[in-house]
């Protein structure tokens, strides 16, 4: 029996009333069915606060984009629950037209726009007609706040990707809803627009209170955006927590490499560079010192520009220690650093390392 959209699904419990999280999932798990069943999140747990923004990321096919419809209501877990101010979030099952009302879910295909019709009849038609003086005033504010208005007579048709996107979000966002789900939003952006469009919707979020939930599988997009990282793994929780917290001091080698691209050591690469551990270590790329020294452990093999700075790769002149036979065979180990503009290299010089810090996992 579907309920109506108006109606909230079951009484928040006295332990969700004493959290302050806005949006809170237990032990979520979702397995889509058919001939070979896919599990596609398994025993997942995580908040998002009001007025937050949280970054879902993970490698293609983490589960990511699953888990933005199970908080919108276009899924139902098979297992746990999601909560939003304490009452479990409907499924389509429940509902005569899936999604949350205090919800808006921007998706990368826009299909939700009329891509014919213009700028500004896409963002108004989403008003009623009740108040036309209420829906000029709010179709004209949001437009400016996504920098549209100059676009406003424009076919979508014949707009860049990016700017769709605005639209599509703009059109999300003046219904002035609670909480505003991304899925993928910088994908089609330029580059060179990429950080003006995060901003405005920091900006929008900061002035509004607006909750902000987005999936992105790449994390330079999100560092500076998000008050929290949720990072998902073949479905899994790997890490939650604040996006320089989990850069600066990653709980575990995946987290290291797919934030900071740290490099990662086993305890018999890591007595190479003088450090005794039993347990693997993470070295940041700017946490390396480089010395040109005739008889130093490393080899600069090559040396690559990546705008800002030049990355630099080293190679062990000394292999480790095999681990099944302890002869010295094992791979040479590589480092990857970061170039000092006050102390060059050149590729073929030897170096000597200087470890200024480094964690254990």
């Amino acid at each position: 029996m579907m309920i109506d959209n108006s109606t909230q699904c079951a009484s928040p419990t006295p332990e969700y009333r004493k959290t302050r999280s806005l949006i809170e999932g237990r032990k979520v798990s979702y397995t889509f069915e058919g001939t070979t069943p896919v599990t596609a999140l398994r025993n997942l747990s995580f908040s998002a606060n009001k007025g937050e923004v949280l970054a879902i990321i993970g490698e293609s096919g983490s589960g990511k984009s699953t888990l933005l419809k199970l908080i919108y209501g276009l899924l139902s877990p098979k297992v746990g629950e999601i909560r939003y101010e304490g009452f479990k979030i409907p499924g389509p099952s429940e509902k005569l037209i899936p999604g949350h009302e205090d919800m808006r879910m921007v998706t990368q295909g826009f299909d939700d726009l009329n891509t014919f019709a213009s700028v500004w009849d896409n963002v108004a038609s989403q008003l009623s007609n009740t108040n036309l003086t209420s829906k000029e005033r709010l179709t004209k504010r949001i437009l400016k706040s996504l920098r549209l208005i100059h676009l406003q007579d424009q076919r979508v048709f014949d707009l860049s990707g990016g700017e769709k996107q605005r639209v599509a979000i703009a059109t999300a966002l003046v219904n002035q809803p609670k909480v505003l789900l991304l899925d993928e939003p910088f994908n089609q952006v330029d580059a060179a627009f990429r950080e003006v469009l995060q901003e405005d919707i920091l900006e929008i979020a900061k002035t509004t209170g607006l909750t902000v939930i987005m999936v992105s599988h790449d994390p330079t997009e999100v560092l500076a955006l998000a008050d929290q990282l949720l990072i998902i793994r073949k479905g899994t929780k790997v890490a939650l927590g604040h996006p320089r917290k989990l850069f600066e001091h990653p709980p575990n080698p995946y987290v290291a490499g797919l934030l900071a691209q740290a490099n990662i050591l086993t305890p018999e690469n890591a007595k190479i560079l003088g450090i005794d551990s039993d347990r693997k270590i993470g070295i940041h790329r700017d946490a390396m010192q480089l010395k040109k020294q005739q008889n130093g452990a490393f080899q600069v093999h090559a040396i690559r520009f990546r705008g800002l700075y030049n990355e630099v790769i080293l190679h062990s002149q000394e292999r480790p220690n095999d681990e099944q036979t302890g002869s010295n065979r094992g791979k040479i180990l590589e480092l990857r650093t970061i170039m000092d503009p006050k102390n060059p290299v050149e590729v073929g010089d030897n170096i000597s390392l200087k470890i200024l810090d480094y964690w254990e996992f």
